[in-house]
């Protein structure tokens, strides 16, 4: 053999070996790799989490904002399928603006005017949206970097302190978020948190949901149901007028399920103009029973049905109107209007100004505490 040919055989042999120990290899079945991960945020490192179970589920979750990454659900042929938006690095994570799969906090939803009164104490916050607080306000916990308690192969604890004037809300408060991976294909997920000084609290979780596992397609032929009678319907600006309104007769009835795209477009709906599709609370009939489907979710097209439970009087259902393809995420999907649903249990948006509905008020001594269960199976025909 020509020892030049044998030479450069055995270059191009050693560059292809020197390439693939070099690259690291993803331990995760969504594909993720967790060297993209790992940064470091006001002192404060980030990673990924892998929680797995033996029925072919996987939960990757980032310690940055407590972030749901990947959600893998085996579809109706056991074809494992990512069914939530996010980005497949922190970088992204941290400089572009977005609540993908984030815990939310202090307080999940619209504050109006960015402004509540408590204990004849004017608290005024800042303003992101509409000149409302939305979300906890621009640097809200989505942004922050929490701490890992513990991390095993199906569960992770983590936990936030969050200052005294933290986005301008009151008292030095430690919240832990716990997010649970069970054998039975559902994702448990907890909250806790402890106060020094009086203050509001209203957690929840922002994931964004494409449950035919490809966020190219849109969520318009997702099957919706909500065990709920009233919704809470708002002004122009999405703040709650104070009502709590029968959803018979009108597009914001899922009693019976529907595709959410049957009426989304019911612009001579005043409610739906507004949110520009679905953007409201909905005062969910399950009074606080774990045991009770609080909502579900099912695509005909992956046969996956998602059913959330919750001890929360209330749910945000989120259609995604606002995503308009200047994000692209994991895979390099750029995500388009109505790209993914989100279905964020928690308590009624503006409640701190609205003494009448369930309190939001945190005191010290007392421990909050909130739940939510998305469970998982496949429905074929």
């Amino acid at each position: 053999m020509n020892k030049k040919l044998l030479t450069g055989c055995g270059f191009l042999l050693f560059m292809f070996l020197f390439c693939a120990c070099t690259q690291t290899p993803s331990s995760s079945v969504s594909g993720l790799y967790p060297d993209n991960f790992k940064a470091e945020k006001d002192g404060q490192k980030t990673g990924l989490y892998i929680l797995k179970n033996s029925q072919g589920m996987e939960v990757c979750v980032t310690n940055f904002g407590g972030r749901v990454v990947s959600l893998m659900v085996p579809d109706k042929e056991g074809t494992p399928l990512d069914v939530v938006l996010g980005f497949d690095n922190v970088t992204d994570y941290m400089n572009i603006p977005t609540d993908f799969g984030a815990s939310i906090g202090r307080y999940a939803n619209r504050i109006a005017n960015g402004s509540f009164t408590l204990d004849s104490t004017v608290y005024d916050l800042p303003k992101n949206n509409f000149g409302h607080c939305l979300h906890g306000g621009p640097n809200g916990w989505q942004y922050k970097t929490y701490e890992v308690e513990k991390a095993t192969d199906s569960s992770i604890i983590l936990v936030l302190h969050s200052p005294d004037g933290d986005e301008s809300f009151p008292g030095n408060l430690t919240a832990r978020v716990t997010y649970n991976l069970t054998e039975d294909n559902a994702l448990e997920i907890g909250y806790e948190a402890t106060t020094d000084k009086p203050t509001v609290i209203n957690m929840t979780n922002h994931s964004y949901f494409n449950l035919t596992g490809n966020p190219v397609n849109n969520i318009l032929g997702h099957v919706l149901y909500i065990n709920s009678q009233l919704f809470t319907p708002v002004g122009e600006t999405l703040i709650p007028t104070g009502e709590m309104v029968p959803v018979a007769g009108t597009p914001m009835d899922f009693t019976t399920p529907k595709a959410i795209g049957k009426d989304i477009d019911s612009t001579g709906f005043e409610q739906i103009k507004f949110g520009n599709g679905f953007d409201h609370n909905w005062v969910l009939d399950t009074k606080g029973d774990m045991g009770t489907v609080a909502a579900t979710l099912f695509s005909p097209e992956s046969g996956i049905k998602m059913d959330v439970y919750t001890d929360e009087p209330g749910i945000q259902v989120y259609s995604g109107n606002f995503l308009n393809g200047t994000v692209t995420g994991k895979r390099g999907i750029t995500y388009l209007t109505r790209a993914a649903v989100c279905l964020e249990t928690q308590h009624y948006p503006d409640s701190p100004n609205k003494p009448e509905w369930p309190s939001v008020v945190l005191r010290p001594g007392e421990t909050y505490k909130s739940h939510c269960t998305y469970k998982f199976s496949t429905v074929t025909y």
